[in-house]
């Protein structure tokens, strides 16, 4: 096991281990580094951009994936149902590029990212750029119709103004053991939770629906249950056509496991394949002589188009959120409107 794996399992202990206990001085100090720039933020010294739209932060407090890409996308289709004309802005990372730029389904995910490419795909206007106030200006300027922009990933950017902060919680993990990096998974203090406007709980209960818990929280879960082949994206299977012969599963996500249990949860017992997150296939990784069907999630199969093969499927997923949750933004961007 990597340092990097040994690191992260650590994170995720109910206390602190060796390896954690270690880190925890430097911990102290990146939560006086986050601390600080905080503080030069709301005192003005850094400055946070306002733009003439009204700005959705989605994001989290945690390394790595909590459901944000899937939440974002689902967000703007339920603004765009109620009348909204969202864009959506994104860091791109893993991108070559750091200066803003449009983002297309086809566009490649070594230049622009592996989730915009997503985004994309939702035929909504998509830009990304390190700098996010500039990426919207950008698309602003390309998409004058926009009236709302919903930034994928930027809870802890604060360059850009925001008019509603959504935090999403992987409920099966939580906030880890509760430190701050490197001790532990945290970008920001657990408190920062309570600042938002939104928190989301992702479960680990497919088919269940989504629920309110408070004025403020709510659950939402993924749903899909349906395989695509990726050089032949109008063939489409069942779950039940993965549950005999030598299947592989393939994730390289914040969160693999995730993937990996609801693939089990459609009884499908596959041998499991956990790469990093953002991971940049080869033709090596799909070198699997022995498999019938090779098994991946969306974001990893935009990046293997290339190499792929007829036994190579992907499992399209959609999250699906409690209606409050829309309604709550819905209200704080007809407050901006007025203000």
């Amino acid at each position: 096991m990597s340092i990097a794996d040994r690191l992260l399992v650590a994170w995720y202990a109910p206390q602190l281990t060796l390896l954690t206990a270690a880190l925890v001085p430097l911990s102290v100090v990146f939560r006086g580094a986050v601390a600080l720039r905080r503080t030069l933020y709301r005192g003005g010294l850094l400055r946070s951009e306002r733009l003439p739209v009204p700005i959705v932060v989605v994001g989290n407090l945690t390394v790595g994936g909590s459901g944000k890409t899937p939440l974002t996308i689902a967000l703007a289709g339920a603004l765009a149902k109620r009348g909204w004309r969202p864009g959506i802005v994104s860091r791109g990372y893993g991108g070559a590029d750091g200066s803003p730029r449009a983002v297309e389904s086809a566009s490649a995910p070594d230049e622009v990212g592996d989730e915009p490419v997503l985004l994309a795909r939702t035929g909504l206007p998509v830009w990304v750029g390190r700098n996010r106030p500039a990426a919207a200006r950008a698309l602003l300027a390309a998409h004058g119709e926009c009236n709302v922009i919903i930034a994928d990933d930027g809870l802890q950017h604060y360059a850009l103004a925001r008019t509603v902060e959504v935090a999403v919680v992987d409920a099966s993990r939580g906030l880890g053991n509760g430190f701050m990096l490197p001790a532990g998974p945290l970008r920001e203090p657990a408190s920062r939770l309570d600042e938002v406007g939104a928190v989301v709980r992702l479960m680990s209960t497919p088919g269940s629906p989504p629920t309110r818990i408070s004025a403020r929280q709510s659950t939402m879960v993924f749903s899909g249950d349906s395989f695509v082949r990726i050089d032949a994206p109008a063939v489409v299977a069942a779950a039940a056509s993965f549950r005999k012969g030598r299947v592989h599963a393939l994730a390289g996500i914040g969160n693999p496991q995730r993937f990996f249990d609801h693939l089990r949860s459609l009884g499908i017992d596959a041998t499991c394949h956990a790469f990093p997150d953002h991971y940049r296939f080869t033709p090596a990784d799909l070198a699997l002589p022995d498999a019938t069907a090779i098994l991946m999630t969306e974001k990893d199969a935009v990046k293997c188009v290339a190499f792929v093969d007829d036994r190579c499927w992907t499992l399209p997923v959609r999250a699906v959120v409690d209606a409050s949750l829309v309604t709550l933004i819905e209200e704080k961007l007809r407050g901006f409107q007025t203000a």
